[in-house]
């Protein structure tokens, strides 16, 4: 017994009609007969009363019929769930990603997901105390937005964009655009930082910052937490550099300078990674570097 004759049953069994029937199934009318017939026999059951002029339901045909129509409904909605899932558009996928991102470019990307991938769950962290790569590489995680490429041969990054670094400072700081002439402005001044003896990209950046200007900072606390830098720069408890993305918390008293510096954001994943999902995601994450670069920076 095969699924294309179950349809054929239910079709002869709405219509009754063996003509209407066969030009509604794209058959000729003596091989829905034929298919009939085979699963009648099969079955050992007359499914249909004929005559010359009708058709008709045999109590067994009108039994069949009630178990069967639910069950190709359902049978039909698992294909469907399973061409979703080979097309990338249901499943899940877990990101990880840089708070300096969580202002900009990841409200714009999820946004793009939702509207064209309504059925994906997305799962979004961001990782502390273990490493991005670590986090790929043990499927904890299936793309991960870095400010460095990966050094693992077996992820496989892309750059996505370059943003400047930017001071941030109170809003009622006498520092600005206009008259911020370089980093010895910034000798008397207290630091919200990152601890700066950590080995990520992210830190040696800073440092060759203040490297470049024979400049040690006064720190004052140390968070790797963006938003808690934001924060308690916006309660006028000292000054940060920050990758320019953080401007558009819309966090009030902060007001940002851009520095002469660059940091860049990557998407990485696993390289021999094949799945639907991340592909999809993938395409969403380029289409929204594009558009965020035209228009953000």
């Amino acid at each position: 017994m095969e699924l294309q004759q179950i349809r054929y049953f239910l079709a002869l069994a709405e219509e009754l009609h063996f003509w209407n029937t066969a030009e509604r199934m794209y058959i000729t009318q003596s091989a829905l007969s034929r298919q009939i017939k085979a699963l009648e026999d099969e079955l050992g059951i007359q499914l249909f009363e004929r005559s010359k002029r009708s058709v008709k339901l045999t109590e067994a045909g009108v039994f069949l019929r009630g178990q069967w129509l639910p069950l190709l409904d359902e049978i039909n909605r698992i294909h469907l769930q399973a061409k979703k899932i080979h097309d990338g558009a249901f499943g899940s996928i877990r990101i990880g990603y840089p708070g300096s991102i969580a202002y900009s470019f990841m409200p714009e990307l999820i946004t793009g997901i939702a509207r064209t991938l309504p059925e994906l769950k997305v799962e979004l962290v961001e990782p502390t105390d273990i490493s991005f790569e670590q986090l790929l590489l043990n499927y904890q995680m299936d793309l991960a937005f870095r400010r460095d490429p990966a050094v693992n041969p077996s992820l496989q990054s892309t750059c996505l964009y370059s943003e400047p670094f930017a001071l941030a400072v109170p809003s009622n700081h006498y520092l600005n655009e206009q008259n911020f002439t370089g980093m010895q402005d910034l000798k008397d001044e207290k630091f919200i930082l990152s601890n700066l003896a950590q080995t990520t990209f992210y830190t040696a950046s800073l440092r060759q910052i203040f490297e470049d200007h024979n400049f040690t900072p006064n720190v004052h606390i140390e968070t790797d937490f963006g938003g808690m830098v934001l924060g308690l720069v916006s309660k006028g408890l000292g000054i940060s550099i920050l990758p320019f993305s953080y401007s558009f918390s819309a966090l009030p008293n902060v007001r940002f300078i851009t520095l002469p510096y660059n940091v860049n954001l990557y998407v990485t994943w696993r390289r021999d990674d094949k799945s639907p999902v991340l592909r999809n995601v993938l395409q969403q994450v380029q289409d929204t570097a594009v558009r965020y670069t035209q228009h953000s920076i």
